[in-house]
This record gives C-alpha cells, sequence and structure tokens, in this order.
C-alpha cells in the first residue's frame, strides 16, 4: 500500500472517531438539557419503541432502535453505534439492535430486528460537508462511513435502503450503480 494510501485509511479512521466523539458530546448536551440542532430531531418515536422493549435481566445488556447514527435506549440515551458496523450492516432508522456491554468496556451491537425496507435510487451529492442522497425531491443523509466503503464519488447513481414506513431523514447506501456509458 503506496503512503498516500495509508495516510488516506488514516485520515478516514480519524473522522468516522470524530464523528462518534462529536455524537457522544451532543448526548451529553441534550442529556443536561441543552438544546443543539441536532437534538431538535423529533426522537418521539423512538423513545417510544425503546421503552418497549426489553433487554432482560442482564444490565449489561440493552436493547434500542437505531435512529440513523445511534442506538436509542430505553432510558432515552442514545448509545454511539459504529458507522462502520452500521454502513456495512446496511442499518435503517426503525432497526432494533442489541448492545451487550463486555466486562472490559467493550461494546458489542447486534441487529435483532430489521424493520420493513424500500429501495429507491438517487444521486450522491454533498451539502456543507454532510452527504446526502436526493431521490426526487427529498435529501436522504447517509454515513461518511458508508460512502467511503463503497468508494462512491459525488454524483454517483447509488440503491439506498429506507424504512418503509414513516418518514426518515437518514438512509442506508446498498450499492453504487455502474456509470451510464
Amino acid at each position: 500500500m503506496s503512503q498516500d494510501a495509508s495516510k488516506l485509511v488514516l485520515l478516514k479512521q480519524m473522522l468516522e472517531n470524530a464523528e462518534a466523539s462529536l455524537r457522544s458530546a451532543k448526548q451529553v448536551l441534550v442529556d443536561m438539557g441543552v438544546s443543539v440542532e441536532t437534538a431538535k430531531v423529533d426522537r418521539g418515536e423512538f423513545i417510544k419503541k425503546a421503552k418497549e422493549l426489553t433487554g432482560g435481566s442482564d444490565p449489561s445488556v440493552i436493547e434500542g432502535i437505531f435512529d440513523g447514527q445511534g442506538m436509542m435506549g430505553p432510558d432515552k440515551r442514545v448509545y454511539p453505534v459504529p458507522a462502520n458496523y452500521a454502513s456495512k450492516s446496511k442499518l435503517v432508522p426503525g432497526d432494533v439492535l442489541k448492545l451487550t456491554i463486555k466486562d472490559d468496556g467493550t461494546f458489542l451491537y447486534k441487529q435483532i430486528g430489521p424493520v420493513e425496507r424500500i429501495h429507491l435510487v438517487g444521486i450522491l451529492t454533498n451539502n456543507d460537508g454532510q452527504y446526502q442522497v436526493i431521490v426526487k425531491e427529498k435529501a436522504y443523509k447517509v454515513l461518511l462511513a458508508s460512502v467511503t466503503y463503497f468508494h462512491a464519488e459525488f454524483g454517483d447513481r447509488v440503491t439506498i435502503i429506507v424504512p418503509a414506513k414513516g418518514e426518515s431523514e437518514w438512509a442506508c447506501i446498498e450499492n453504487v450503480l455502474p456509470k451510464e456509458t
């Protein structure tokens, strides 16, 4: 691997870690009652669904609902989901996850209840640093890890997956479509 390719891989990892840290910091602000832009998203439906879940009697096992970036737990806390796991597992908002917190503090996620999904085709864009896929008049946010995992570029036609029911601001990339010749 060339030195430039190694640096690019390192930079991508650093960006993913920074995104996870920002999500965690914003959650602390939300827990403190401070309003931040991402905290304004109506998560009422996810909270309601998460409260209905039972993780059993083991406090190290928590079930929750994926919200596009993290897992909303029954305690209204958002647990950080690694972007690479969300991308490779093709998680969409509303999926039920089980989080196991190991004795050493490691978080292990498992998808245990996928929601009904639909597939859409759109164009990959970037709006102020946030990757989006435009389908007709609607813009869906997608994770940077998804874009890099599929080696997608601006202007590519991509297939995305979104929940079949309800509105979602997030989608996951399923694949990049071949360029038309």
